[in-house]
């Protein structure tokens, strides 16, 4: 792990929206402060932006929380972002995951998930390999998950990806247990 090259933010760097906003978060991920909030939120507008769309895939969208959770596990493990696994080992608790099943994800097999979950992490899987998901894979994904939850599946995996990369360029530190 580096030292961050972006240091978080308090209330002069983040402006009263951001900093309150990042309280708010800090406190429903169960930790002292979310780094990744408060510096990601020193680009003020943007960050609001980044927000509303992140928190529009992983809270309001057509996946269940559950599934959710069990995909961004898995891109955490796959992109090795140890800030987004421990995150959102607590998440996927909360959103009915259990144990067994969180640390299934790291084992990177596929055996013993029911059917819905498989397919969900093998296109997980070969949209990080590969960027794409091959017709056969893409048939047994639609056969489980609508043409909406297919869409959002693959933003969902390029939104993590994409955030796993900028923890790590930023040099973001692990939060702090409450």
């Amino acid at each position: 792990m580096r030292s961050p090259r972006v240091e978080p933010g308090g209330l002069r760097q983040l402006g009263i929206v951001n900093f309150v906003l990042g309280r708010l978060l800090s406190r429903g991920a169960g930790v002292c402060e979310a780094h990744l909030f408060t510096t990601l939120g020193r680009n003020r507008r943007l960050y609001r932006m980044w927000l509303a769309y992140s928190g529009a895939l992983m809270l309001a969208g057509r996946l269940p929380r559950r599934e959710t959770e069990l995909v961004i596990l898995r891109v955490a493990h796959r992109c090795g972002s140890e800030y987004e696994w421990r995150h959102h080992v607590r998440l996927g608790a909360r959103a009915g995951l259990r144990r067994d099943e969180i640390e299934r994800v790291r084992d990177g097999s596929l055996d013993a998930w029911k059917p819905a979950d498989e397919v969900l992490l093998t296109a997980t899987d070969r949209l990080l390999a590969d960027d794409d998901i091959d017709e056969a894979a893409w048939r047994r994904l639609r056969s489980f998950w609508d043409e909406r939850q297919a869409i959002e599946l693959c933003l969902l995996v390029g939104q993590y990806r994409g955030l796993a990369a900028t923890i790590r360029a930023l040099g973001i530190a692990p939060d702090r247990p409450r």
